[in-house]
């Protein structure tokens, strides 16, 4: 392992990739510790070298102009020999495929308080016109006080003009892609909106809505199918989720959500009643209520107007009265 990188010492190695090595490292300068997120150009030709250096920097100069809470924050860019490394906040906590490897299901509130600012974070840069273009649970860092970071810009598109990938050259990851990447059509930040889509559903369903034994079938039906209802497969998915999933998995960028901010608002909103049940669920309060609900989202609206005649009672005190009436006929299936 090499022992420095510019100024920085080398620590150990956090992680290795296809093209480079992530370190752990010292700033000697200011006494701090960082990542350093390295590229070995030793092996490429002089064209290569030329694209994935610009690549790498491009990295560092789209989120060096990001300062977010839920974004990766970058200190510094150079080059030593024959590496050019970016070094970044150091962060305690694992990548989001590493809390979901197996096909494991988070709680839902979980799933929406990761969401939310991993909105709340792309959000900021598309109003920045960056768009990512690379959203997947790797490059989503969960933190141990349950933090949420956005990491790895490197193929954020600043401005169109500026694009320095071939025409038509497909960027990210097979299994998150938008419509529109697989299509190689223009990109904006909806693509992104859909990418995240993906991850939602991922988290509440244990499985990715596009899967397949090769890239090829996975585009397709990225760009041609409709993927099963999140609902079919946890049944504590509540509608408003479920379009909420839906609206972010539209195949036409018109019909998703316009912006990160949209998709934040219904999330913490749909966040909100889930707390609020729950927080009525713990004092061992309102369960019929809460019950009911669950059962209206599952089997049909018209039983919403049952939830809403609960409400009223429960605000009359005669609660009680009906309680027993209620569970016999509506909760008794």
């Amino acid at each position: 392992m090499i022992s420095h990188l510019g100024r920085y010492e080398i620590i150990e190695e956090l992680g290795r990739g296809a093209m480079g090595v992530v370190y752990k490292a010292n700033d000697p300068l200011i006494e701090r510790l960082v990542a350093i997120k390295s590229i070995n150009l030793n092996n490429l030709d002089d064209r290569q070298r030329e694209e994935y250096e610009a690549r790498f920097y491009q990295e560092a100069k789209a989120a060096g102009r990001l300062n977010h809470p839920n974004i990766v924050t970058i200190y510094d860019l150079g080059e030593s020999g024959n590496v050019a490394y970016i070094a970044m906040e150091l962060m305690e906590g694992r990548e989001l495929h590493k809390v979901i490897g197996g096909g494991q299901r988070l709680p839902i509130d979980e799933t929406l308080n990761i969401v939310i600012q991993v909105a709340d974070g792309l959000a900021f840069a598309h109003q920045r016109g960056i768009v990512h273009r690379d959203i997947k649970p790797s490059n989503i860092m969960v933190l141990s006080d349950n933090h949420v970071k956005i990491a790895d810009f490197g193929i954020a598109q600043m401005d169109s003009s500026l694009l320095l990938t071939q025409a038509g050259m497909i960027m990210g990851s097979p299994l998150y892609m938008s419509p529109e990447q697989v299509m190689g059509a223009p990109i904006d930040s909806r693509s992104d909106i859909f990418s995240l889509g993906i991850v939602l559903y991922e988290l509440l369903t244990g499985r990715r809505p596009f899967s397949g034994d090769n890239a090829n079938s996975v585009m397709y039906q990225i760009v041609n199918e409709t993927p099963p209802k999140p609902g079919s497969l946890n049944p504590d998915i509540s509608d408003t989720l479920e379009i909420i999933v839906s609206k972010c998995l539209e195949k036409k960028p018109e019909n998703r959500y316009q912006n990160a901010n949209e998709l934040a608002d219904d999330m913490r909103s749909c966040r909100s009643i889930l707390l609020q049940a729950k927080g009525a669920l713990d004092r061992n309060d309102y369960h019929v209520l809460n019950d009911v609900t669950i059962h209206a989202n599952r089997t049909g609206k018209w039983k919403l107007v049952v939830t809403i005649l609960l409400g009223a009672l429960l605000s009359i005190g005669i609660f009680e009265l009906f309680e027993n009436l209620i569970e016999h006929y509506f909760l008794g299936e």
